[in-house]
């Protein structure tokens, strides 16, 4: 079967190539927003971007009835965010428009999202009856195309090991196939948020980007330069390389992998940081949600749930999970990052030691 996706599909899903090439079309010039006939494209494109720092977890909406504004909208939308030249807001707008591409990609018929996942490329096909598979699955997916955008989830379900797949594919849900093409819009959009805006705005425009840059320094107060804390055992210096590069990443707000999350809060908590400073740290995140990183902080901690206090990964997990960067010296013959953190402790004490008695 055979599906051509329509103006109003083009209007839910404005990145497939059949809507850029429509908006190529109207020739629409950055100067043509400061005329009023675009005051309607320009103030949705205005309230996707706001929508993205006020709602929690992020979600665009979206506006069924008008689907020329919802289409034009969004590459305006795009525009603004990056105007802002703030890393938080764009993070933020990708991550809103992946998830509102989730809410109606889950609800549509199963050869409709096959269409849209084939716009990334994706070797994908609709499983048809007869397949010797149980019948719950909608789709077959290539294994790369699968790995590619699994690679942030953490629940075993997700694991290559645990899918049923027949000859090189895995077998999806409509629902499974809508939240790996999340991850893939995510990533398509953050992309074109690289670009830079390399000319000056219509001052209407203009006004606009400087409006969300206000909302938020508001609303995310701190977020970009958060300062965590620590208590007297608790040193940065001492961290392996591994968990540095994992601080380092939620201090800038970067997304991290459930995996990453997991392995960066086990550690701090194990080294003494307590369970407020480390949802601190992920308040810089541009998907933070406090209600449930506090829960998962405090579940990490023990203090939920099973009431046991998990350890960070050792190295050959924290390895299987993409996470190690590569050894330095001192990891050499050191199983697991405790330790090291513990060494470098002791030679930094004992160099502290030989420097006083000289």
């Amino acid at each position: 079967m055979n599906l051509v996706l329509t103006k109003s599909d083009w209007a839910k899903y404005p990145f497939v190539p059949e809507a850029t090439e429509y908006i190529k079309a109207l020739d629409l010039k950055v100067d043509s927003l400061a005329r009023p006939e675009f005051e309607p494209i320009l103030n949705r494109a205005e309230s996707r971007v706001k929508e993205a720092l006020l709602t929690n977890p992020p979600k665009v909406s979206y506006l069924e009835h008008d689907d020329e504004v919802e289409l034009s909208s969004f590459p305006v939308a795009v525009l603004i965010a990056t105007a802002t030249a703030d890393e938080f807001i764009k993070k933020r707008y990708a991550l809103a428009e992946a998830r509102r591409a989730y809410e109606l990609l889950r609800n549509e018929d199963k050869w409709k999202v096959r269409e849209v996942a084939k716009a990334f490329g994706w070797r994908v096909n609709v499983v048809t009856n007869g397949a010797p598979v149980p019948r719950i699955y909608d789709l077959k997916l290539h294994f790369v195309d699968f790995l590619r955008n699994v690679k942030a989830f953490h629940e075993s379900n997700w694991k290559l090991i645990n899918r049923t797949m027949l000859n090189g594919e895995v077998y999806l849900t409509t629902q499974e196939a809508a939240r790996l093409l999340q991850e893939e819009i995510r990533r398509h959009i953050e992309a074109k948020l690289q670009a830079g805006v390399g000319f000056t705005l219509p001052p209407n425009v203009a006004k606009r980007v400087e409006e969300l840059r206000r909302i938020r320094r508001e609303r995310f107060r701190g977020a970009p330069t958060i300062k965590v804390e620590f208590t007297e055992k608790t040193a940065v210096d001492a961290f392996p390389p591994c968990i540095r590069r994992l601080y380092e990443a939620a201090v800038s707000g970067s997304h991290l992998s459930h995996a990453g999350r997991f392995a960066l809060t086990s550690f701090l908590l194990n080294v003494g940081m307590p369970p407020s400073k480390i949802v601190d740290l992920f308040r810089s995140s541009s998907d933070f949600n406090e209600r449930m990183t506090r829960y998962q902080v405090e579940h990490i901690a023990g203090l939920r749930g099973s009431r046991t206090k998990y350890t960070p990964y050792a190295c050959d997990t924290l390895r299987t999970h993409g996470l190690c960067p590569g050894e330095e010296k001192l990891c050499q013959g050191i199983r697991h990052p405790l330790t090291y953190y513990r060494r470098k402790l002791m030679a930094s004490a004992k160099k502290t030691r030989s420097a006083d008695q000289e």
